[in-house]
């Protein structure tokens, strides 16, 4: 069990400004431990199960963070952005404070569930292919998905930057122009390049599951949840969509 830590740090820990601010939220009766009104920013806190309201708003204490978003079209998985605005932008602004990021990114064009985090190892473990975690995408084509194209993306096809060819490990069609196809790897633009290379086109793409864990359907786009520990379980083990 972790020791108990001044309120004051606790509130820096969690994105809501310096410490002297933090402390002045305190001193302006602006922050409740577990509903109850604090006034003293030096008071040490356990921090299990701790929930906090600053400002009126509730806040569970997550020593790192580690989020799901449904990101809406139109919007960059970046803090500097070229020509739309950020997915950070959407996000409380504690979580921009204390530098979340994304794992990995998606298109500005490109919606569904993206993972936000503080935590430098969890983000490396699930952008690597040597982990071998599957990310399932609904593709939406403007022409009909054949079955020689379905074949193609699972034996393999060669983008152009790259000799090693690129499969999914997975393709399961959900409709005449809709398919699901599951890849473990992130190359740039990869889905809609690998439908250019079989002979169709990327309409839309959303991606809809991470390993195991699957978009909550009552998750709406610009919104995002906290991930707990099983959450976290299922994202590490990587299950694809059943082969056509």
């Amino acid at each position: 069990m972790a020791k108990p830590i001044s309120l004051e740090k606790i509130l820096f820990s969690q994105g809501f400004g310096t410490r002297r601010y933090c402390s002045d939220l305190v001193y302006a009766d602006l922050v409740k431990v577990n509903g109850v009104p604090a006034d003293d920013p030096e008071e040490r806190i356990a921090t299990e199960g701790l929930m906090l309201n600053v400002e009126g708003k509730d806040w569970e204490f997550h020593e790192k963070a580690y989020i799901a978003f449904n990101k809406p079209p139109n919007y960059e998985c970046s803090h500097k952005t070229t020509h739309h605005p950020s997915v950070y932008s959407l996000l409380p602004k504690p979580f921009v404070e204390r530098g979340l990021q994304c794992v990995g990114r998606l298109d500005f064009d490109t919606t569904g569930l993206i993972l936000i985090s503080d935590d430098g190892q969890f983000i490396h473990k699930m952008t690597t292919p040597k982990k071998n975690i599957g990310k399932v995408y609904e593709i939406t084509t403007p022409e009909p998905i054949t079955q020689k194209q379905i074949d193609h993306l699972l034996t393999g096809v060669v983008l152009d930057d790259d000799p090693k060819p690129c499969f999914a490990t997975a393709c399961k069609q959900l409709g005449e122009n809709v398919l699901a196809m599951t890849i473990v790897e992130g190359r740039y633009h990869q889905v809609k390049r690998m439908m250019a290379a079989v002979g169709n086109h990327v309409a839309k793409l959303h991606r809809t599951e991470i390993g195991q864990f699957i978009m909550p359907v009552d998750l709406a786009e610009g919104e995002w949840r906290w991930l707990y520990p099983d959450d976290l379980q299922k994202l590490s083990q990587s299950v694809g969509a059943p082969n056509v």
